[in-house]
């Protein structure tokens, strides 16, 4: 049945929170949300959302569209200085009544030694982003939001489909080395089941069920698309030439446990592996 009247914000319209608004939007809500980016919020205005521009320092015009709606997702990453959203508007969302959301990362965990990792794991992450991850959650939590920590994030126009189509891919070998991934309309799923199912306050793991080594994630993209897979290198011959962030990702193995979405949230994934995943991004991706 459609929800006629029903209206979503996000704090952030990024790959994630767009796929979920158009979930959403399917299932006849309303959406609302913000870009810092001008001309991103003209084009999504054209596709039916009302979007503003909400930068540091930049409040929005109208932020009555948020303290109204009847859920609100925030996808915007900490910065320097905090939650931007928190910052902002910390004050209105403690008394807000709706369905909170936002999006995190399991990053928060840090390395686990390629363990499995479950939501009552400690968060363990080392770097300034990660502890500002964690600071950011918490205070969500405090104004009783669900967080979803996301695991490695693909779908169309974002996968090993794309990297390999337009010559980025590699195939590092770094031993031992495993990821957890996540679909974006698997994200959207588990957004959407915990929408009709409120706890607030609760931490789920968006994951899917086989944590795996990149290579082999590429090595498979590659055989969908009849292409040969880039050559493999040794992780530690090639870390000199990955940027920061690359290197980040490999300093932490873990293998995400996503039981909870299941048993608490009934969610059933779309794409339990990166397989499924691969060859609907390829179907996507066109000819």
């Amino acid at each position: 049945m459609a929800d006629h009247h029903k209206r979503l914000f996000c704090f952030g319209l990024g790959y994630s929170a767009l796929g979920t608004a158009q979930k959403l939007a399917e299932l006849g809500w309303q959406i609302a949300g913000t870009s810092r980016d001008p001309a991103k919020c003209r084009s999504f205005s054209g596709l039916g959302i009302d979007a503003q521009v909400f930068a540091p320092g930049q409040p929005l015009p109208r932020p009555e569209a948020f303290l109204t709606a009847d859920a609100i997702l925030s996808s915007i990453a900490p910065d320097g200085s905090g939650d931007p959203v928190l910052s902002a508007y910390g004050q209105e969302l403690r008394s807000y009544q709706g369905w909170l959301g936002y999006l995190s990362t399991t990053g928060v965990y840090g390395d686990a030694q390629g363990a499995w990792v479950d939501e009552s794991a400690e968060r363990r992450a080392t770097s300034a982003r990660g502890r500002a991850r964690i600071l950011a959650e918490d205070q969500w939590m405090a104004l009783g939001a669900h967080i979803f920590r996301l695991a490695g994030i693909y779908g169309p126009s974002r996968s090993q489909i794309d990297s390999l189509h337009n010559g980025t891919a590699k195939r590092l070998i770094k031993p031992g080395q495993v990821f957890s991934r996540i679909h974006v309309e698997d994200i959207a799923g588990v957004v959407c089941a915990s929408i009709a199912k409120p706890a607030p306050g609760t931490a789920y793991n968006v994951a899917d069920d086989e944590p795996a080594p990149p290579q082999d994630v590429v090595a498979y993209a590659a055989s969908l698309m009849g292409v040969e897979p880039p050559p493999e290198q040794d992780f530690e011959t090639a870390a000199s030439s990955l940027s920061e962030m690359a290197r980040s990702f490999y300093a932490d193995n873990k293998r995400i446990d996503n039981k909870r979405i299941k048993t608490e949230l009934g969610v059933r994934l779309i794409y339990p592996t990166y397989r499924e995943g691969l060859s609907a991004c390829l179907s996507a991706s066109g000819p």
